[in-house]
């Protein structure tokens, strides 16, 4: 039963947050001072820190001990390789041993191009594998060292003119692979992160002017430069001890830009509430820190518990990407709990003009949607929860791995040297080789033994072209599909299980090998890290609410939304319904293997920043009137505009993400973008308010036991329905059916 008279701050208690807040204000020019010099400090590290940032993508597994094996003995990785292609004139066959010792000088000059490469060609195996159909084209695998898929290379352009001087003028000279197809895709120039993070700010500020209608939309502004040019500046220093991903930046500049405002947003709203009731300047700042500021804390919490999923992981760089996305959060929040208040209370009364808009009331649309939905929950609720599992269902069909040849380029020299190769009968699987690294003596029975299986086209084991070493030989597996889809990994998985237990064989390599390896140290412990993360997220959220059915269901809706996320991106980018139309691009076959991931660790927070903001208003209309349907009315008409504000700041700064030329960044923006917005709308405006409804009385329930190991007050379940205020219905008890 509600205590007469008796108010219960829903996230917590309120005198840490009230010392916070009477600290600052007293020491406000200190605040002023400390916050600038970072933020200048910042601007000066930003272009030093990304230009520290790595592009390394090592990770434990054994495609990764064997690639290190070979780059020991040959000087040279296992990605996929250049493939330069000739095609002799009409007449000429590349099997005339006459013209395929002259193609193979020809190739031979592609490897001396860039010193240190190795060649499997015709010439070095007498594979009819290596030449097309009609005997007219033949191609040569050329694999350099140091290649970064990443950086790139202008190795391509190097090779083809090396391979064009050695050829007689009558012979055609094409050059392609997968680096070759990726850099001749249209991409238009890379705008830059500064250029991405201009376009997002620009499409934030005419939001924000639509919700405060006053030059108050340049403060949350103004909190985002801050946080983001002080998480740079942290990323610098710990560039300096550690190495830290280039995806990064992007993170710092986009999804910081939007959870800075987010967290504004909240605060200053309920700033402009508070002195709407006629409180003074400095009571409505200091009453908005001990409500909305709160609830800013546990979003950042929130979200840095999902970036957990990245720091755990064994894999260098995402763990370098959760240690510096964790700062994102971290630090718009200790921004927005120390240098907001003291803005408000200083300049906020100046910048509230024209005051088009107030706060004195909450919105009468979203109020009257909170009032039909309550009165409609069992139908909103099952609409919301069909929406969702229409959504999520093509996540059944995710698959990880890279972008398939088709995805890279559909026009260009590049195209159209894969395509005289498909053309000749060469299936494009060649560009993705498998690489085992073996004894010299017993390669040749390796390479017999492989080309028998399943989905191989041929297994070669040259003696020249730099593919033998210190005793060992290097036998190059063609496989009929390309390593990164299904069907060319499944030929991977029959190549290590043909050489299990063989000691004659060091180890398998090559790009499928990568991506098989990638998916098991990742994903293989995900069910576990979900478990641990969900049930963290849980604690922290019943605590905040004091209800575990609240936080019960603000995981399930997050997860759900988490499913929705991933169903987009199948659709859009694996099945290709929105790739071409909008960037050009047709479908990839499969989702970019560390995107799922990191998708997971920034929407799993990022999406119950919402609940957090929406709940807790709940939670404190509940504890002032004790009925649930004017708790929804209050939480929903308070906070709606603010959220689906926020939901399309965030939803911008993707889009500006999207406009980076690489293809997984897209796919990233694709996952996070569309994950915000289904969880804005048919989650937090929708399923929310219905399930609330639903829940009645048991959504406050916190048993005394719970509430002592929270150390929370707790909230006893009432035998009889609270007394509803005039204006609002009485509300029924649950009868048990």
């Amino acid at each position: 039963m509600r205590l007469p008279g008796r108010r219960h701050s829903p996230l917590g208690k309120a005198p840490a947050m009230s010392a916070i807040t009477r600290f600052v204000l007293r020491h406000r020019l200190l605040v002023v001072a400390f916050w600038i010099g970072l933020a200048v400090a910042g601007a000066l590290a930003a272009a030093p820190a990304t230009a520290r940032l790595t592009t390394s993508f090592a990770m434990p597994g054994p495609a990764f001990a064997a690639n290190d094996a070979i780059a020991a003995r040959y000087h040279t990785g296992t990605e996929d390789p250049v493939v330069p292609v000739i095609t002799v004139p009409a007449g000429q066959s590349v099997t005339d041993p006459v013209v395929a010792d002259a193609v193979g000088r020809a190739f031979a000059a592609a490897a001396r191009a860039v010193p240190g490469s190795r060649i499997v060609d015709y010439a070095g195996t007498r594979d009819p594998a290596f030449t097309t159909r009609d005997g007219r084209s033949s191609y040569a695998l050329v694999t350099i060292p140091g290649f970064n898929p990443m950086t790139g290379t202008r190795a391509p352009a190097a090779i083809e003119r090396a391979v064009r001087a050695a050829s007689p003028p009558t012979w055609r000279v094409q050059v392609t692979g997968i680096q070759a197809l990726a850099d001749s895709q249209p991409r238009g120039r890379d705008p830059g992160v500064l250029v991405e993070s201009l376009l997002g700010g620009l499409g934030a500020l005419v939001v924000l002017l639509y919700v405060f209608a006053s030059f108050l939309a340049v403060l949350p502004l103004v909190i985002a430069a801050v946080s983001i040019l002080t998480t740079f500046l942290a990323v610098f220093g710990l560039t300096q001890v550690t190495g830290i991903s280039q995806i990064v930046q992007f993170l710092i500049a986009l999804i910081g830009l939007g959870v800075a405002i987010d967290y504004s947003l909240l605060v200053v709203t309920r700033w402009r509430e508070e002195r709407a009731r006629g409180r003074t300047n400095r009571a409505a700042v200091q009453a908005a820190m001990a409500s909305a500021g709160r609830a800013v804390v546990f979003s950042g919490l929130t979200v840095g518990i999902g970036l957990l999923a990245l720091v755990v992981l064994p894999v260098p760089f995402l763990r370098s990407a959760g240690i510096g996305g964790v700062l994102i959060p971290l630090i718009s929040v200790a921004v927005a709990v120390t240098l907001l208040p003291v803005l408000l209370d200083t300049v906020g009364p100046r910048l509230d003009w024209p005051r088009l808009r107030t706060e004195s009331t909450a919105s009468r649309g979203w109020s009257a949607w909170a009032r039909l939905t309550v009165r409609r929950r069992g139908v909103a609720a099952s609409a919301g929860v069909l929406a969702l599992a229409l959504l999520a269902a093509p996540a059944l069909s995710l698959s990880v791995g890279e972008p398939r040849t088709g995805a890279l380029a559909q026009s260009g020299p590049a195209h159209d040297a894969l395509a005289t190769l498909t053309g000749g009968g060469v299936p494009s699987g060649v560009l993705t080789p498998i690489v085992a690294l073996a004894d010299a003596p017993s390669a040749p029975a390796v390479a017999s033994r492989l080309a028998a299986l399943p989905g191989v086209v041929a297994a070669v084991a040259p003696a020249s072209g730099g593919n033998r070493a210190a005793g060992t030989a290097l036998v190059t597996v063609l496989p009929r599909d390309e390593t990164s889809v299904p069907a060319g990994q499944d030929t991977v998985r029959a190549v290590r299980v043909a050489v299990a237990g063989d000691p004659a064989v060091l180890g398998v390599a090559g790009s499928g090998a990568t991506t098989i390896d990638f998916a098991q140290d990742v994903y293989g412990s995900f069910p576990l890290m979900l478990t641990l993360i969900t049930v963290a997220t849980f604690l922290l959220l019943a605590r905040a609410f004091r209800s575990p059915l609240l936080a019960a269901k603000a995981v399930a809706l997050n997860l759900a939304s988490l499913g929705a996320a991933y169903g987009a991106m199948v659709l859009i980018w694996q099945f290709g319904y929105g790739s071409r139309a909008v960037w050009g691009i047709p479908a990839t076959g499969s989702i970019t293997m560390w995107v799922p991931i990191m998708v997971f660790a920034f929407l799993f927070g990022l999406s119950i920043d919402y609940e957090v903001f929406i709940l807790a208003r709940m939670r404190e209309g509940y504890d002032a009137t004790g009925s649930t349907r004017a708790a929804v009315v209050t939480g929903i008409g308070r906070t709606g505009r603010l959220v689906s504000s926020a939901a399309l700041i965030l939803t911008l700064s993707f889009v500006a993400m999207a406009t980076t030329p690489q293809t997984d960044i897209k796919i990233l923006a694709t996952g996070l973008g569309v994950g915000i917005l289904v969880d804005a709308t048919v989650v937090r405006c929708l399923l929310v308010p219905a399930l609330v409804g639903l829940f009645g009385r048991y959504n406050w329930w916190l048993p005394v036991w719970a509430a002592r190991v929270l150390r929370v007050p707790p909230s006893p379940l009432p035998t009889v329905p609270a007394a509803a205020p005039a204006h609002e219905p009485a509300e029924r008890v649950p009868t048990g059916r």
